[in-house]
């Protein structure tokens, strides 16, 4: 995207949604078993996080963060969106997305919907490239980009599931931004980079005892196949993948990694917090955190943080916010920087 003759990105803004019930980490401790991985430092527990309600769905949490935009900035704002991009960690409906229904359900009448499935925890930095050579494409408009991460509540508090390490990480959640293109008022892209390695997609997996595919009936409850090998090599690559790609970022905008005035990630766990922090020499208070309230919001993460820390008034205008996340195991990585422009 360092294209000089393109038009400017913008990110107009950003809006986080959590679910009411706030569950502790006691809830799981409750049902907590003689897990080989409970001792792993993958699976050190938030002290909290958000499960959707029962019934909620992604586009029901969608259209929570997207109302949140209306009701800042108008009941007009959205009206003139021609680009719809949604993911959702879980898509309660086989093949299609929900991004139809969100367009649907917002009112609005756009020309592309398009559901993005394998962005993960890089979710919403593919987005905004995609946004961004949609619009280009289409001469200008906007995109809607909704989040979802429904998972929490659906599978990790399963019967079979909610007693194993890696249960009391995940958070539910979504979000809702709006991209732009030439817009002066928003906050500017100035550098995105992704990266897909398709050598590692192979490597998250999803695991029943007794086995079984996802579709077919059976007693056993689908979770993550975590083990102690894989666990080795996701810490590898997420170690070495988000501050790479951000430094590429940095480097290509002119700016010194350790002069960033922020660095918003995924949150998956504090030993990857603090390591991709000290990787870009940053201290604590530069790298927002939201592990600790909302859990390991996978691909919804990322704007969730950036809209806590525009909202609590740490992010100014001004601002250089350089965002980075890996998805999966390692499969893909991408790191985009804003400037930020305060919300209008």
């Amino acid at each position: 995207m360092n294209n000089p003759t393109a038009p400017a990105v913008v990110l107009a803004d950003v809006a986080g949604y959590l679910p009411e019930n706030r569950v502790p980490a006691s809830y799981f401790s409750q049902f907590a078993e003689n897990d080989d991985l409970a001792d792993n430092i993958m699976f050190s527990a938030p002290a909290f996080r958000h499960h959707a309600a029962e019934g909620e769905t992604s586009a029901d949490m969608m259209l929570s963060a997207a109302r949140t935009l209306t009701e800042r900035h108008g009941d007009d704002y959205l009206d003139d969106v021609t680009v719809v991009l949604t993911h959702s960690q879980l898509p309660e409906v086989p093949v299609r997305g929900c991004g139809g229904e969100l367009a649907d359900r917002l009112g609005l009448r756009p020309t592309t919907v398009l559901d993005v499935h394998n962005g993960g925890c890089t979710a919403f930095i593919h987005m905004i490239d995609l946004a961004a050579a949609l619009l280009a494409a289409a001469g200008g408009g906007k995109a809607l980009l909704g989040l979802a991460q429904n998972s929490a509540s659906q599978i990790f508090t399963q019967e079979q599931v909610r007693g194993k390490a890696q249960a009391a990480i995940p958070g539910d959640g979504a979000a809702a931004a709006v991209v732009s293109l030439d817009d002066p008022a928003g906050s500017p892209v100035l550098g995105l980079v992704t990266h897909s390695y398709g050598e590692y997609s192979a490597d998250m997996t999803s695991v029943a005892e007794p086995d079984r595919r996802y579709w077919e009936a059976g007693t056993g409850e689908i979770h993550i196949g975590f083990t102690e090998a894989k666990i080795t090599k996701v810490l590898a690559r997420g170690n070495r993948m988000v501050p790479a790609a951000a430094i590429e970022v940095a480097d290509s905008i002119d700016i010194r990694p350790s002069e960033l005035d922020w660095f918003i990630t995924n949150q998956p766990n504090r030993i990857f917090l603090r390591n991709w922090r000290e990787a870009l020499e940053l201290p604590a208070e530069r790298h927002p955190d939201t592990f600790d309230e909302c859990g390991n919001l996978f691909g919804v993460g990322l704007p969730i943080t950036l809209d806590t820390a525009v909202s609590d008034g740490r992010i100014q205008p001004g601002d250089v916010v350089m965002m980075s996340a890996f998805a999966h195991a390692g499969d893909f990585a991408g790191a985009a920087a804003i400037r930020w422009s305060d919300r209008h």
